[in-house]
């Protein structure tokens, strides 16, 4: 069985995953509380949440999603995983009333969103 967990990030971070072909294992995630829609939009939106604190960068909230055979969601990611990256589609400025909606992204589209 997979389980779907959700990495925060930020675009540089992304970056360097991407052409590492990994997400670290010591990298902080949030594991789905189940495989309904409900548990992963909420798991999507915490990690959104702490992407927001990774640092200054563009204001943009970045999640990586992927699926792992690992039940506690620990371990690298390689990129073969990876099935969608969520990200704010334009910079967050701090009085911005906050948005939910987060833009998705396939795989082979994260070259054009860097």
């Amino acid at each position: 069985m997979t389980n779907r967990v959700y990495v925060p990030t930020t675009r540089t971070r992304l970056a360097e995953w991407h052409a590492a072909g990994v997400v670290p294992a010591e990298t902080e995630r949030v594991l789905a509380s189940g495989d309904d829609e409900d548990g992963e939009y909420d798991a999507l939106m915490t990690a959104a949440e702490l992407a927001v604190g990774l640092g200054p960068e563009d204001g943009r909230r970045v999640v990586v999603v992927a699926e792992t055979e690992d039940a506690a969601g620990e371990g690298s990611l390689p990129l073969r995983r990876w099935v969608a990256v969520h990200c704010d589609d334009a910079d967050r400025s701090a009085d911005a009333v906050p948005d939910d909606d987060l833009a998705w992204f396939a795989t082979q589209e994260i070259p054009d969103l860097l």
